[in-house]
């Protein structure tokens, strides 16, 4: 399976139930998905291989930037949300700190209203300049899809060696101030059951989230194709279940269908 994949640095505005009138960045190649991580469940499907490669360059993707806004202000088409998302994990691009930084002054000029949002798969928070990026901006939402490291292993398939205590330690610097999100599955990959909404792993992710404290979580089940075949989307009845749990603690959460 190809997957779903963007085909363009700058895509939209959209709309969106997350974030509004979204205008997305994708920092990674237009036709293949760059990660690190393989997430048996991810809509661009299998993480390539060939992880050196050329990316885009920082002035390119600046430079489309601001001609979009342009175009944008011109046509009176405020964004809410000026949205990296894209074909794999946007903080692995090499220039990350410095296309946020130019984000930022390119939001400042043209739409200070609007909110940078970084959605990420958790697993680069121990690199500096990334982590200084993203504390300078409005919105970080991240990826937490397991209360065991053993799940963490089977489902979202690191490319590199990680545990779910170090990415748990690491959401943990943003004092709060980010939104968690998971998705919840059964299935059966390789031999191996998954399963995130087993009592014990669902216990166990509770944990995690209680000691992150995020301000939102967000909770999803499979909304397209998989890589693999063999995986049950949940239902939302289900996920509410999870959400009264957390609403319980006193964190905010949002189901997805």
């Amino acid at each position: 399976m190809a997957g779903f994949l963007f085909d363009q640095l700058i895509f939209g505005p959209v709309r969106s139930r997350r974030f509004g009138n979204s205008l997305g960045i994708n920092l990674l190649p237009v036709d293949k998905k760059i990660c690190s991580f393989d997430c048996v469940y991810c809509e661009c499907g299998w993480t390539d291989e060939a992880q050196s490669q050329n990316l885009p360059k920082t002035e390119e993707i600046v430079q489309m930037l601001e001609e979009k806004l342009i175009v944008m202000k011109q046509n009176a088409e405020a964004p809410d949300n000026i949205t990296y998302a894209g074909n794999g994990e946007p903080t692995l691009h090499p220039s990350f700190s410095e296309i946020i930084d130019e984000s930022i002054r390119l939001r400042d000029q043209y739409f200070p209203k609007a909110e940078i949002t970084v959605l990420s798969n958790s697993s680069m928070l121990h690199r500096r300049e990334v982590m200084e990026a993203l504390m300078r901006i409005d919105n970080n939402v991240m990826k937490l899809d397991a209360g065991t490291d053993q799940m963490l292993q089977m489902i979202n398939q690191p490319k590199r060696k990680i545990s779910i205590e170090e990415i748990v330690e690491q959401l943990c610097r943003f004092n709060g101030d980010l939104v968690v999100q998971t998705l919840f599955l059964r299935g059966n990959y390789k031999g191996n059951k998954l399963d995130n909404t087993t009592e014990y792993e669902i216990s166990r992710w509770l944990e995690h989230i209680k000691r992150i404290n995020p301000r939102l979580v967000m909770l999803y089940p499979i909304a397209r194709e998989t890589p693999t075949q063999d995986i049950e989307k949940i239902g939302k009845e289900e996920l509410n279940t999870v959400a009264d749990r957390l609403d319980a603690l006193g964190i905010k959460t949002e189901v997805y269908e």
